[in-house]
């Protein structure tokens, strides 16, 4: 990385952002928490530190489903017969398409583990698509549903 402190401007108000906004400006603020923390002065960190919680409360307040508080008190892993089929089951129950975020706080509650996870995206038949952030079933995702 640069010598120089990444830009960490106040801007909008969180509230104010576009989901879209939202996710990009919170990204940036991650990816450069570790030169701030380094290298920053106080004051860049204080600033870095406040737009950083302000953008996850605002995050969790739309979201509250796609991060790990959005599980609540629920046991580690939930006891089905075919976790894959459970978690193809809830999401087409959702409208055919879920969050990413909240297909991966899924698939942890139900046991699958992540290459599990990801076989459903790359081997075929595919199970799942994406769509930009969010994961689709597909027809063959529908058609093990019905079996």
């Amino acid at each position: 990385m640069s010598d120089t402190p990444p830009d960490v401007p106040a801007g909008r108000p969180a509230a104010e952002l576009s989901d879209e906004e939202l996710e990009g400006q919170g990204k940036q603020l991650h990816d450069s928490r570790n030169w701030v923390f380094l290298h920053g002065t106080a004051a860049q960190f204080e600033t870095h530190t406040r737009r950083m919680l302000e953008l996850e409360q605002e995050y969790l307040r739309r979201f509250p489903k796609r991060t790990w508080q959005g599980i609540g008190d629920e046991p580690d892993v939930e006891p089905v017969d075919d976790p894959v089929l459970a978690l193809l089951r809830r999401i087409e129950d959702a409208g055919g398409r879920m969050h990413r975020l909240e297909v991966h706080q899924l698939a942890r509650r139900l046991g699958i583990e992540r290459a599990e996870l990801a076989r459903l995206y790359t081997t075929e038949p595919r199970m799942l698509a994406t769509d930009k952030q969010d994961r689709v079933v597909t027809e063959a995702g529908r058609a093990r549903l019905t079996t």
